[in-house]
């Protein structure tokens, strides 16, 4: 069987790769330059494979309004408006090159999320080495199909997106000339609880869709995301900031550096100790095998004498015969006089 696969910057993502780690810078830079570019930093000393951004501005997103249907109602931004939030959130334009230039000399790979076709533009002007369609753009499939056009790698989140709508979106990348697509399990709450993750969800993507799958998690700590990697995730995403406390509208459900670092370490060990089907012994268990239960000689034998439960039992260590030839000793006798705590072989019974 093929495994699915794609390339970012020259680094290999499918099932027989660890797991790709990509750092969401998101609105953690809190308004400050200084901010995304240590978060870019941060994220290379942390272990990740690459930094993500988000590239809109709040006229390409909604519109200015302040009616019922562009208010938040509930959750973490419950009162603002849309565009307050994202004129808060967005990442200003020109920061973008110097963000780009940073990461590359830092040698961690950078891409982003574009929510318009002018985005897209933007990114493709800086070298953008491939795209994510965010979950709540899924649905956008014109926008799949400008990004589609680019001939870069693509990743799609499909939270909130049924199957019907996944497939709709994988087809509109394929019809647009997209040749390397993978897909994300997520679950679209800021934070999400772990129990709404349903992970098993993950194998059926990979074989009902057959593409490179992962994981956009939102919960706030790491145990879903490594666990998502057993269960066959390529790719992990994760929020992240320099402290959780900051204040941002993202910073509340992000991993510190602390946590990311582990999180590259710990999804890499979850990958490494699936391995593949295997009941022979480890060469970690061979020292051991000696310490395995055999047959021994504990009570001394005369030649001639009969075998019995008495003179010979199954104790450690592991240099006579198996235990397993117990029955068919008993009642045979020694081939000459064994001492006590004699390992028993077949030569020595007649």
């Amino acid at each position: 069987m093929t495994i699915p696969f794609i390339e970012i910057d020259g680094r290999r993502i499918a099932a027989d790769q660890p797991p790709y780690i990509i750092a969401e810078l998101s609105a953690n830079h809190n308004g400050k330059l200084e901010t995304a570019l240590r978060i870019i930093e941060e994220a290379k000393k942390a272990g990740a494979d690459a930094v993500k951004l988000q590239t809109y501005r709040p006229d390409t997103i909604t519109l200015d309004c302040d009616s019922d249907d562009f208010k938040i109602k509930g959750g973490l931004w419950d009162g603002r408006t849309l565009y307050e939030l994202y004129e808060e959130a967005h990442m200003p334009w020109e920061w973008h090159e110097p963000l780009f230039a940073r990461a590359r000399e830092l040698g961690i790979t950078i891409f982003s999320s574009p929510f318009d076709t002018t985005a897209v533009d933007l990114l493709e002007s800086l070298g953008a080495p491939a795209y994510k369609i965010a979950s709540f753009e899924a649905v956008d499939l014109p926008l799949i199909e400008y990004v589609a056009k680019t001939g870069k790698p693509m990743i799609i989140s499909t939270g909130m997106a049924d199957a019907e709508e996944i497939q709709e979106a994988i087809d509109a990348a394929r019809g647009a000339g997209c040749k390397q697509l993978a897909i994300l399990h997520c679950v679209s709450g800021y934070p999400a609880p772990a129990e709404d993750y349903n992970l098993r969800t993950i194998p059926d993507m990979v074989e009902r869709f057959g593409l490179v799958t992962g994981l956009s998690d939102h919960t706030l700590d790491n145990t879903t995301a490594i666990t998502s990697v057993a269960l066959g995730a390529s790719l992990i995403e994760k929020h992240f900031t320099l402290d959780r406390n900051g204040g941002g509208p993202d910073d509340s459900f992000s991993l510190e550096p602390k946590e990311l670092a582990e999180l590259c370490r710990d999804s890499k060990t979850a990958w490494s100790a699936m391995g593949k089907v295997d009941y022979g012994r480890k060469s970690s268990e061979t020292g051991n095998a000696q310490f395995r239960r055999s047959l021994y000689v504990v009570q001394g034998v005369q030649k001639g004498e009969c075998f019995t439960q008495k003179n010979i039992k199954s104790i450690r260590p592991g240099f006579g015969m198996e235990p397993k030839y117990l029955k068919d000793v008993l009642g045979k006798t020694a081939v000459k006089e064994i001492s006590a705590g004699t390992p028993l072989n077949s030569s020595l019974v007649k």
